[in-house]
C-alpha cells in the first residue's frame, strides 16, 4: 500500500479517507497477530489434563509426564509407612486439573527412612489424654493392657516392640506404642502422688486419672494470677499419704517460683 498517494488529495474528505484506511489496516494487522498468529504459537485454548501420579516411582511419573509434554519437579519429601520408598505421595496441581504444555508438576516423595522424635510422656495421665498425644506426635496406639489398679484408664507403663520404653527415647514416627492402664479394680486405699509444680490443668488430669476429685483451691493473699499459668505449690493430703478412691485433694496455687512464708518460730517469741 502506497501511503504517499493517500495524502495527494488535500481535501478534508481525502484526509478522512486516508486516516480511516490507516486505522483499518492497523486493526487488520492486530486481529491477524492476536487471533491467528499468537494462538498458534502459544497453543492458546489447548490444555492438558494432569494425570494421577500418587504411588508411582519417580521414573514412572517422569515418563508419564514427558509423554504429555509436562515437566516434573520434586518439591519436598515426607514419610508414610503406607507407601513404598521414593514413590509420589502428593502432587500439585492435583490429578485431573488442566494445565498448559511444559507446565511443571510439583511432587512430594516418600522418604526411605522415617523421621524420629522423642517418646512423649504418657505416664500419670488418662488413656484419652495419651491417645491424643500419640495422634499429635504421629505415633500409633497399640494394645491396651489392663492391670490391677484403683485408677481406671490411668496410664501406668508404656511398651514399644514388647519392651518398656522411657520418656525421651528416640523413636520412629508411625511407631506402635502399647499401653498398660489401670482397670479400676485395685485396692481402695492407695498412696497419693505429687501435684507440686503442676499447672492447674495438669493437676486436674492427674486427679482424674487417680479417681480423686478437686477439693478447695487456695491462692495466697496479695498474689495475682491474672494472665499467667499458676502452679501448685502445696497440696493436702500430702504426697505419700494414704487416700481412698473418690477422696478430695485440696491444692494451693501461685505464680511459678512462689515460696510460702515461713511461720514464726514459737521459741523465739
Amino acid at each position: 500500500m502506497n501511503f504517499k498517494n493517500l495524502f495527494k488529495d488535500n481535501s478534508v474528505g481525502g484526509l478522512v479517507t486516508s486516516i480511516g484506511t490507516i486505522i483499518v489496516s492497523i486493526l487488520l494487522v492486530a486481529i491477524i497477530y492476536f487471533y491467528i498468529y499468537l494462538p498458534n504459537v502459544t497453543n492458546h485454548g489447548k490444555s492438558i489434563k494432569v494425570p494421577d501420579l500418587t504411588g508411582l516411582t519417580m521414573e514412572e511419573a517422569e515418563k508419564k509426564l514427558t509423554e504429555l509434554s509436562l515437566q516434573i519437579t520434586i518439591n519436598d519429601s515426607s514419610y508414610s509407612d503406607d507407601a513404598k520408598p521414593f514413590t509420589v505421595l502428593k502432587q500439585f496441581p492435583k490429578a485431573d486439573e488442566e494445565v498448559k504444555e511444559d507446565r511443571s508438576i510439583y511432587v512430594s516423595i516418600n522418604r526411605i527412612t522415617p523421621p524420629t522424635l522423642p517418646m512423649p510422656n504418657l505416664l500419670e495421665g488418662s488413656l484419652i489424654n495419651a491417645e491424643a498425644i500419640l495422634k499429635s506426635s504421629e505415633l500409633k496406639r497399640g494394645s491396651i493392657i489392663r492391670k490391677a489398679s484403683p485408677f481406671e484408664n490411668f496410664v501406668i507403663e508404656m511398651y514399644y516392640k514388647g519392651l518398656p520404653i522411657e520418656v525421651g527415647t528416640r523413636i520412629n514416627k508411625g511407631a506402635v506404642i502399647d499401653l498398660v492402664v489401670g482397670d479400676g479394680n485395685g485396692a481402695a486405699d492407695f498412696v497419693v502422688g505429687s501435684l507440686i509444680g503442676d499447672s492447674y490443668k495438669t493437676a486436674m488430669i492427674k486427679l482424674s486419672g487417680w479417681n480423686l476429685h478437686l477439693g478447695k483451691v487456695e491462692i495466697p493473699d496479695g498474689e495475682d494470677t491474672t494472665g499467667i499459668v499458676p502452679v501448685v505449690y502445696k497440696q493436702f493430703p500430702l504426697k505419700g499419704d494414704s487416700v481412698r478412691v473418690g477422696d478430695p485433694i485440696n491444692i494451693w496455687i501461685a505464680p511459678k517460683g512462689y515460696k510460702e512464708p515461713e511461720e514464726p518460730n514459737q521459741d523465739n517469741l
